[in-house]
């Protein structure tokens, strides 16, 4: 037989509300439903023995928080702070670490040109900074940290000096407008380049399907059968993709894939058909410009910046091509090869949409303010 609680409960209307409210909450937590329950079920009468079953907790639990609130009343109900572990390393410690992290290990005299947390409590160590720490402890410490300067990633300043004028220019075509102006419905705008060294390679042996609980194998070694180019035209409006295969890029090879979509409708009888291209050797300088137009009145190449590719929505094709069509290249030869670089192109032009661009001119400006490029003078018109 159980012993009495000396603690007997007695709850104001208000409490009682407050405890309802809380032990039938969604969203409060479970150890604040489980210490409503607990005092009013005490207020009931029922012991501490009967409130463990009902409730699911041990006796000391429910002895607990009935003690708690006979002597504190509902603000007893919450946990009282803790003063936790002291700590072990002080902030002078835990300043100098990170320091040193910001630093490169060559000033320091370490063959390094980064630091790894297991490094970094080492060098700490042996500089005296602390008596011995753990290479967990550091990486703590950095995650916490709002500045990580052992992470990098690579970038290329605009080197241009007419970048902002000439990226600006292609952004605005992509949203269908030139100096201002919206493009009419006979004009239309292609996005190209080419996908030079795609490499017929031919595995030693067979791969082997997938199963469960194993990934598909790859033979490692292969035999080259060559190399390729594949020239790609896409209309950034409509997601259709134009391209011709060559054995190299060159401007004999670009001029055929031009000759392909201006002969082809829409763009033979277009207004305007505005070629968004990089400064490769195929179509670079003005005298690309003018063998475009002397080859076609309605067609006007638009050269991207220096280091711009990443504008060029042709890249995005591309990377389809190289993860669906190429990888894992496994080519009787280039014939092979070819023959699924076209039959790609039918079936993307089958369901393809336009990609979602949403980067603009006006976002352009702003990235270039916050590189401190400046905007350059203003674009001049294309040639009509």
């Amino acid at each position: 037989m159980s012993r009495r609680s000396p603690f007997d409960v007695c709850l104001s209307s208000e409490e009682r509300a407050i405890l309802k409210q809380r032990a039938s909450s969604g969203t409060a937590s479970h150890r604040e439903v489980i210490r409503a329950r607990i005092v009013l079920l005490a207020a009931d009468g029922l012991e501490n023995v009967e409130i463990a079953r009902r409730v699911g907790v041990c006796v000391d639990v429910a002895s607990r928080w009935r003690k708690r609130f006979c002597q504190e009343g509902v603000e007893g109900l919450v946990d009282r702070s803790r003063s936790g572990r002291p700590r072990r390393f002080d902030a002078m410690v835990v300043a100098g670490v990170k320091a040193m992290a910001c630093e490169p290990p060559e000033q320091r005299e370490v063959p390094l040109s980064r630091w790894s947390s297991l490094e970094l409590a080492t060098q700490a160590v042996a500089e005296g900074l602390v008596e011995s720490i753990s290479s967990s402890t550091v990486r703590r410490w950095l995650h916490a940290a709002a500045i990580k300067p052992w992470r990098f990633r690579s970038w290329i300043f605009p080197r241009d000096p007419d970048f902002a004028r000439k990226a600006a220019r292609v952004l605005d075509l992509y949203a269908r407008v030139l100096d201002g102006v919206p493009l009419g419905p006979d004009d239309y705008v292609i996005s190209a380049d080419e996908k030079s060294q795609l490499q017929a390679l031919r595995r030693c042996h067979p791969g082997h399907p997938a199963g469960p609980g194993r990934l598909a194998k790859v033979e490692f070694e292969y035999e080259r059968g060559g190399t390729l180019a594949y020239m790609g035209a896409y209309d950034v409006h409509t997601a259709r993709l134009i391209g011709t295969v060559a054995d190299k890029t060159g401007i004999v090879p670009f001029m055929e894939l031009v000759e392909r979509v201006m002969t082809t409708e829409p763009y033979a009888s277009a207004a305007h058909v505005y070629w968004v291209v990089d400064n490769g050797s195929s179509h670079n300088g003005q005298r690309s410009i003018d063998r475009m137009t002397a080859a076609w009145h309605n067609a006007h190449l638009v050269h991207l910046p220096v280091h711009a590719s990443w504008l060029n929505q042709i890249e995005i094709v591309f990377s389809i091509i190289q993860r669906k069509v190429v990888k894992p290249a496994d080519f009787a030869g280039l014939d092979e090869l070819a023959d699924r670089l076209r039959r790609f192109e039918e079936r993307y032009n089958l369901t393809a949409r336009p990609f979602d661009w949403r980067f603009t001119s006006a976002d352009l400006a702003a990235m270039l303010e916050r590189l401190d490029v400046g905007p350059s003078h203003t674009a001049a018109p294309l040639a009509a």
